[in-house]
């Protein structure tokens, strides 16, 4: 009687199977051949060597090369050719690597600069952000590759509708305040991170092929921190008003006429939107929605007319009052 192989049906000489002896098996594409570790290791170490020589070839101290993680060292390599992508080498508008703007310069400005996709992805930060934040650039970008890893989180929305907003008109200038991220020296020396106003436009850039805007130029600079909900050392910057429940003035204290120039009876009766600055209309009504309906306490950092015609950063905490028939705000003036 023939003898057939249980697994490849061919008839046998003897009663054994023909498969390959355990060990030996041949591959298959449903169970290809392992990677040995010796392998995997010889990978490993190619993909350090690599790496090592992206860092060396990073414009920054040799200090700042040794403290770079792998992960570090990636995000600033992708800095870099973000930069090299929008300001290629011999435009006349690149922004130079590290300091080679010069210090001298860089130190007439009263903030430092900044470099932004429309996605919000990092391309150049001046050096001089030290001297504003305590952090180096290296530092900064090791907080994340984007605008929004180095700001309070409570801003991200606000920034993400200035930043569509500048985007969709070229050219406008749009503002935003935000706490930055700072040195832990910093934090303990000021009591927290620092606020910053970022103020800057979309621009297309010539010698693109794209007509469309490119990068977000924008000079980042400091103003009064921001104070803590319960800090009552500050008394001079604030002043405090009612309103009825559509943010009508129905009472101010006497100190808004030394930080906005109006008499307290010039404001009762008036709505608190018309002193707003356009751009933080929607701002101030998703403050004043919450406070309305209910949800506690709002915050948030917004420009209001003064009587001069010029803006006032204020930083107004709200919150509904006299059995929920009021909305009580309590402005810091920023600036």
């Amino acid at each position: 009687m023939t003898i057939f192989c249980s697994h490849c049906h061919r008839p046998l000489q003897t009663e054994t199977s023909c498969l390959p002896r355990r060990g030996k098996q041949a591959p298959s594409a449903s169970k290809p051949f392992r990677s040995t570790k010796s392998a995997s290791k010889a990978r490993r170490d190619q993909i350090n060597v690599e790496l090592q020589a992206l860092r060396s070839l990073l414009p920054i101290s040799a200090q700042e090369k040794e403290q770079l993680s792998y992960l570090h060292t990636m995000a600033l390599v992708c800095l870099w050719l973000r930069g090299a992508q929008l300001f290629p080498p011999g435009t006349h508008s690149a922004p130079p690597a590290g300091p080679a703007l010069g210090t001298e310069l860089l130190s007439l400005l009263p903030g430092f600069l900044l470099v932004l996709l429309a996605n919000g992805k990092l391309v150049y930060i001046s050096e001089n952000v030290a001297q504003v934040l305590g952090l180096s650039m290296v530092e900064l970008v090791a907080q994340g590759d984007t605008v929004f890893d180095i700001l309070d989180g409570r801003a991200h929305e606000d920034v993400r509708k200035k930043l569509f907003l500048a985007w969709e008109e070229p050219g406008r200038e749009v503002t935003f305040v935000s706490e930055m991220r700072t040195s832990k020296a910093f934090r303990l020396q000021h009591g927290g991170n620092r606020a910053m106003a970022v103020r800057g436009h979309f621009t297309a850039l010539p010698w693109l092929a794209s007509p469309s805007p490119a990068a977000f130029l924008a000079l980042c600079t400091p103003v009064a921190r921001l104070p803590a909900a319960s800090d009552a050392s500050s008394q001079d910057n604030i002043f405090q008003s009612t309103h009825v429940l559509d943010m009508t003035f129905t009472d101010v204290t006497e100190s808004v006429t030394y930080h906005l120039g109006y008499h307290r009876e010039e404001l009762i009766g008036q709505s608190w939107y018309s002193l707003l600055h356009p751009e933080d209309a929607d701002l101030a009504a998703a403050q004043h929605q919450g406070v309305a309906l209910g949800a506690g306490a709002g915050t948030a950092v917004l420009r209001v007319l003064r009587r001069d015609r010029t803006w006032a950063w204020l930083r107004v905490a709200a919150r509904r009052d006299g059995g929920g028939r009021a909305i009580t705000c309590t402005s810091h003036c920023l600036r």
